[in-house]
């Protein structure tokens, strides 16, 4: 493990990293964006250094939703199967470029795929974190009709994270879309019922229940701007935290 933590103080050991698929895209219209992975990584691997226990869940969206933009009646079962597997080749890119940086991980499916990753069991997933591995959690939930963001969310429970961090484009939560509303108001602090009741579209209301009851907090900040996820694990205020004020 590395020692970085013995003087960095981490406000969180164990993170639940979430990214969705089309945070891979970048500029580009459907994919993976070699540049956007490569920025990824090297975040993850920043507070890996620290000493900090990541699991990490990608959506499908970069991939599925290009092909189903151009093919109409695909069954609702069937095409979150599709997107399942869509996880699946995204967490292994991102398993691919961190090895690279000589980072040991391990993909774990929800999905049995034993060729390519090891199937989810839970004991396991903690032992893989506890010995510093990055563990990637691919195939969501294994079941049709759940998002990645519950996917996450239950992933983190399970092996009891201290936080589930979702990185997005924007610095956090606001009433609006911040991109297309100049004078949306930003939320520093929010509880998980003003986000249902607000409907701020954080993560579905699967996702925001299930951390609601296991008093999990979320974290929502940028993850393009370089050092941002070092800054979270280490208490900074930025981004916006969900939980129960």
């Amino acid at each position: 493990m590395p020692n970085a933590s013995q003087t960095v103080k981490l406000k969180y050991k164990r993170i639940l990293l979430k990214l969705s698929g089309e945070s891979l895209m970048g500029e580009r219209g459907y994919g993976i964006d070699p540049e956007m992975l490569d920025i990824f990584s090297s975040e993850v691997a920043a507070v890996h250094k620290l000493g900090v226990e990541v699991g990490v869940v990608i959506g499908g969206g970069n991939i599925y939703r290009g092909i189903a933009a151009a093919a109409d009646g695909v069954d609702k079962v069937v095409g979150d199967q599709m997107g399942m597997l869509a996880t699946v080749i995204n967490s292994l890119a991102l398993q691919n470029i961190l090895e690279k940086r000589g980072i040991y991980t391990r993909l774990m499916s929800a999905i049995t795929m034993e060729q390519i990753a090891e199937p989810f069991i839970r004991r396991r997933a903690i032992r893989h974190l506890e010995k510093g591995r990055i563990v990637i959690f691919g195939a969501g939930t294994g079941n049709p009709y759940f998002t990645t963001d519950t996917a996450a969310v239950l992933r983190a429970v399970e092996v009891k994270a201290d936080v589930i961090i979702k990185g997005t484009r924007v610095d956090g939560i606001y009433d609006s879309d911040p991109e297309k509303n100049p004078a949306a108001i930003k939320f520093p602090e929010i509880s998980y019922m003003d986000v249902l009741q607000k409907d701020l579209k954080v993560m579905d209301l699967t996702a925001i229940t299930l951390c609601r009851e296991n008093k999990l907090p979320i974290v929502v900040f940028n993850m393009n701007l370089p050092g941002n996820l070092r800054k979270v694990v280490t208490g900074d205020k930025i981004g916006s935290t969900v939980g129960q004020f």
